[in-house]
């Protein structure tokens, strides 16, 4: 149904780029891999995201699973250790892939937003928001594993 592979067709992606918070000066460097599963039955995509951040040794994991596939949307969970669970809306277009979580009973809002580029990477941007105004903004690169091949 997509025209995109990033988040629709299984397989691993990696990706950098840099994260900063509004609460100190300093920009973190992070690496991540994306674990893309098949469609199961009733057509549920499960993602696994893995992010470590440069000069941490605890690696952040976030579930995402992506569902309700339309041409122009879709739903997404999110699941992760600070949050819970959480759920928001999805959006496609030829270009772009892009979700948002607007969760009021928790003072929590964000979005990530990933182009595709002429060569199938994908330039990604996020912005999360908390009650207490802690915000952090996601900037980075994310592209399709090269599948291991034996000789």
């Amino acid at each position: 149904m997509s025209q995109h592979l990033f988040i629709f067709s299984p397989g691993a992606w990696l990706g950098e780029g840099s994260i900063e918070l509004n609460m100190s000066d300093e920009e973190l460097g992070f690496f991540t891999k994306w674990t893309v599963s098949p469609p199961d039955s009733e057509g549920h995509i499960e993602c696994l995201q893995e992010i470590q951040m440069k000069g941490l040794s605890e690696t952040m994991h976030n579930r995402l699973v992506v569902s309700g596939q339309t041409p122009g949307g879709f739903t997404v969970q999110l699941e992760n250790e600070p949050l819970g669970r959480v759920v928001g809306k999805g959006l496609i277009s030829d270009k772009v892939i892009a979700w948002e979580f607007r969760i009021k009973e928790l003072g929590f809002e964000g979005f990530e937003f990933y182009e595709k580029q002429e060569d199938g990477t994908y330039l990604m941007r996020a912005e999360f928001v908390t009650s207490d105004q802690f915000r952090t903004l996601i900037r980075g690169k994310v592209w399709q594993k090269a599948p291991t091949t034996t000789t």
